[in-house]
């Protein structure tokens, strides 16, 4: 089966049909109650206006019947649908339906490619970092003042004898205490800190505890086999003598390890040691035309170099796993995202909610209207390559290729995971406008259509809109974005870095009861 995006028909005056044999178009601008469009050869009246990014119906829909977008079932019309009508909330309803998973049926060889490079920093281990950071990690939230007055400390000024550092970051976050010292929270959260201690875009690492909290500094280490070195170091907070005390020993501790850090060099590296975190957010009713497969073209050029590409948000994928199943390059490998999709039908039972809670109030102003619509654009991103392998949230990635990170749908959680997978870079899309930064990862962002790229230019680092403004084709776009990829890897500093976006959108996933 091929993805749904790549057979979209642009109608420029108006409207696209994405599908031959959709039930709905999508306007490309404003349209008025009561004017006409042209779907091919056939006038439709318009029965109300019509803003960008929505559905206007092209048939007569009967009630309780499914509704397609991409040739694929978005929802089920709510009362029978005139043709011309605004086709959202108002009239169309989410419900489950049965699913073909097809295993593997949609597997290719991989193409081949012109080998392509960037600029790294290659570690002792053979990892690459597109960045050069110094981390201060907190184990709980009543360490974090202590990572962020350290972090603090090293201003410009005081790196400026330091030039190939690219910064000292503070990791924070608000959990560590307050839950079950053992189980599956405490495991996820010890997990997250430590793919952040090991990652390459960190030459040094500072891990600052409290002394009382349930993450023990000494069943951290244990447990996810760290050992303490002159480029990891820890310090308690409550056995270093207090917070002064601690915020010195823990800036000589980063002075220290400023000269090794500055001592290395970007060097030639193959694309293949690229691994790009996949985000959506703030989507709209543009994000499954231009951006998402835009990114997903660009994902397929990666791949073809050996690099890896991480899909996530797996309630964002709900409603179009089957499109990644016929991909798969195993029933193993299916069954593990069938597993997690299980998994969170029933998580969501269990807390009273429903998968179709998402999308979000602003995903529904910019046209999208269930969580199945939604699903069918998210999975653009991660292009048309067989699906290798499945992890768990914060799993070490080690396989290359396209694969899928079990994540929540919201974006800094489901980022943190994949960075603590070992993420060396992030590529986000938005319809709405995003200013998202991903410390130590550096973050893309890709608008979805040109009115939000001119109105948040400072934010925006590629514009998708030309896509649908008839300009530019998906394919030169994906070239475009994997162009601006290894410049970004390569030390070009993405929008969200200029503005020094970042530090504070370290999320790990909270499992289990706060006590």
């Amino acid at each position: 089966m091929e993805h749904p995006t790549q057979t979209v028909t642009m109608l420029r005056k108006a409207i696209l049909r994405l599908h031959p044999q959709d039930d709905v178009v999508i306007a490309i601008r404003p349209l008025a109650a009561q004017s006409e469009i042209h779907d091919g050869e056939r006038p439709i009246r318009l029965l109300q206006s019509i803003a960008p990014g929505h559905k206007i119906a092209t048939r007569a829909i009967a009630a309780a019947e499914p509704v397609r977008r991409y040739n694929q079932i978005i929802g089920f019309a709510r009362e029978a649908i005139a043709a011309g009508a605004h086709v959202h909330t108002h009239n169309l309803a989410f419900e489950m339906f049965a699913r073909d998973y097809a295993v593997g049926v949609d597997c290719r060889p991989t193409a081949k490619a012109t080998p392509a490079s960037f600029m790294g920093y290659v570690r002792e281990d053979g990892r690459v970092g597109t960045r050069n950071y110094i981390g201060v990690i907190s184990t709980v939230n009543c360490s974090a003042s202590v990572s962020k007055f350290v972090a603090a400390h090293f201003t410009p000024e005081r790196l400026a004898a330091y030039p190939h550092v690219d910064g000292v970051v503070p990791i924070t976050h608000a959990s560590g205490c307050g839950m079950d010292s053992n189980g599956a929270g405490i495991d996820l959260l010890r997990k997250t800190i430590a793919g952040y201690a090991r990652h390459p875009n960190f030459a040094g690492v500072v891990v600052i505890g409290l002394g009382c909290e349930a993450n023990q500094m000494d069943a951290l280490f244990l447990s996810q086999s760290l050992e303490e070195n002159p480029l990891l170091q820890a310090l308690v907070i409550q056995t270093s003598g207090g917070t002064r005390k601690t915020t010195e020993a823990a800036i000589a501790a980063v002075e220290r390890m400023l000269a090794p850090a500055n001592a290395l060099r970007r060097e030639p590296v193959s694309a293949a040691h690229i691994t790009v975190g996949l985000q959506c957010g703030g989507s709209d009713g543009y994000s499954g035309i231009t951006a998402n497969p835009a990114l997903g073209a660009a994902c397929d050029l990666l791949v073809a170099q050996g690099g890896t590409v991480i899909l996530s948000e797996t309630p964002e994928i709900y409603g179009a796993e089957h499109l990644l199943t016929r991909r798969a390059v195993s029933r193993e490998v299916a069954n593990k995202l069938i597993d997690r999709i299980r998994w969170w039908e029933t998580y969501t039972e269990r807390n009273d909610g429903s998968m179709d809670n998402n999308p979000s109030p602003g995903n529904k102003a910019g046209g999208l209207t269930t969580i199945l619509e939604k699903s069918l654009g998210a999975v653009a991103k991660a292009g048309s390559t067989n699906l290798v392998e499945v992890y768990h949230y914060a799993d070490t990635v080690q396989a290359h290729g396209f694969v899928f990170m079990d994540t929540p749908g919201y974006d800094p959680v489901s980022a943190t995971g994949q960075v603590a997978g070992g993420a060396n870079l992030i590529c986000f899309t938005t319809g709405r406008g995003s200013v998202y930064g991903c410390k130590p990862a550096p973050s893309i962002k890709l608008a979805t259509n040109t009115a939000l790229y001119h109105r948040m230019v400072e934010d925006m680092d590629i514009n998708c809109g030309d896509i649908v403004d008839g300009e530019t084709p998906v394919a030169a776009k994906g070239r475009e974005i994997f162009e601006c990829i290894l410049r970004v890897a390569g030390g070009e500093k993405s929008k969200s870095e200029v503005l020094g976006i970042g530090n504070d959108e370290f999320v790990p996933w909270q499992l289990g009861a706060v006590m």
